[in-house]
């Protein structure tokens, strides 16, 4: 059940992502065709605003995440890569 909300959360996220980014670029396109500097301060703002915050809690989820399941613990199959040898 984890793993699907985790799915949903990554799919949402890559949407919001091209859909932004999409819209950013029509956005300066239309408005202001030779403005390098709207290019510019759009996409940092969309970067500092929209990518930026998503990024932070989903690294934040990470690290709950892994803290939950503890560092020191190695999976079964990780054991057994590294008892296996050259």
């Amino acid at each position: 059940m984890l793993g699907t909300l985790l799915t949903f959360f990554a799919v949402g996220l890559i949407t919001l992502v091209v859909v932004g980014i999409v819209l950013s670029v029509v956005g300066i396109v239309l408005s202001v065709v030779g403005s390098a500097f709207s290019l510019v301060f759009g996409l940092a703002g969309f970067l500092l605003f929209k990518v930026a915050p998503i990024l932070l809690v989903g690294w934040v989820v990470l690290k709950l995440l892994d803290r939950r399941r503890g560092r020191g613990e190695l999976t079964a199959s990780d054991r057994d890569w590294l008892e296996s040898g050259p």
